[in-house]
């Protein structure tokens, strides 16, 4: 393993060694909830700066073989981790603004130190648009946790609803790509492959997620049809990707692992509703 990731790996053990230190100063739920809000929330801001826009580039030195989808992987550790993470624990705790200010400077000196360290790159993208960016995102966690003190309904609930599952979703669609180079799209948008691909699995996991919601609020005197509408709808976007040649399938379990995934995470899905529909359980 080479210094790279060490420092990588460092922060992601960092991160969710904070996570769980929220959570048992808390003994709430919510806490977990606010997170993964976050980083859905996180991960709609990188679709647009990192997976379409190349705002910046990482350098962890974790998957060899291919330097973008290494990068997607400092880029979790970053927005799927230690941004959120840090979010939680100031929503959790109801810091002030020093607190907020403190972090913000100290996320923008660990920017500056992996630059220096050459082991991240910017683009186009600059530090300050990080500081920036994080004066709203920090007290953003603060105004989701109070909503979701109480029982969600109507737009607000689609939306949390779709915030949630969308980590879970984009994840596990595309880790088994970096990983196991399981598939690949191939639309010519960009001059390497994985880029195309990670780009167009952010559209893929925000197209499902918006079906998931909407699946998952109707109301059905059978919930196995939805399972059932939801299995046939993959099947038939499968179909339809590899005819029109964006879709290939490199591994015999491809197919199997995205069709049935999408069953999986409707049951999620609907449990999620079903939370923010009730609410966190009432003190005694």
């Amino acid at each position: 393993m080479e210094f790279n990731s060490y420092l990588y790996l460092g922060l992601a053990i960092l991160s969710i060694l904070l996570l769980i230190y929220v959570y048992f100063k808390t003994r709430n739920t919510r806490s977990l909830l606010l997170f993964i809000t976050m980083v859905g929330l996180g991960y709609l801001i990188e679709a647009v700066i990192y997976n379409f826009g190349h705002s910046y580039q990482y350098y962890p030195k974790l998957i060899k073989y291919d330097s973008f989808y290494d990068s997607n992987m400092g880029a979790i550790a970053s927005n799927a981790l230690a941004l959120p993470a840090v979010a939680t624990f100031i929503a959790a705790f109801r810091k002030n603004w020093i607190w907020i200010l403190s972090f913000i400077s100290l996320f923008a000196g660990i920017e500056w130190a992996f630059l220096k360290l050459n082991i991240y790159s910017h683009n186009w993208w600059k530090i300050g648009f990080t500081s920036f960016g994080l004066l709203f995102y920090f007290p953003i966690a603060k105004l989701f946790l109070q909503l979701l003190s109480n029982p969600l309904k109507g737009k607000l609930h689609s939306l949390f609803l779709f915030l949630s599952i969308g980590p879970l979703s984009g994840s596990l669609h595309i880790i088994p790509i970096m990983f196991f180079t399981s598939r690949y799209y191939e639309l010519d948008w960009f001059n390497h492959r994985s880029e195309d691909t990670t780009a167009f699995s952010a559209i893929y996991y925000i197209c499902v997620c918006v079906f998931y919601v909407w699946i998952a609020k109707l109301h059905w005197k059978y919930t196995w049809l939805k399972y059932l509408l939801t299995f046939l709808l993959m099947l038939l976007v499968t179909v339809v990707l590899k005819k029109t040649g964006i879709l290939h399938s490199l591994v015999w379990w491809d197919p199997w692992y995205y069709l049935l995934l999408p069953v999986g995470l409707l049951k999620i899905t609907i449990i999620l509703s079903n939370r923010l529909t009730i609410g966190p359980p009432k003190k005694a």
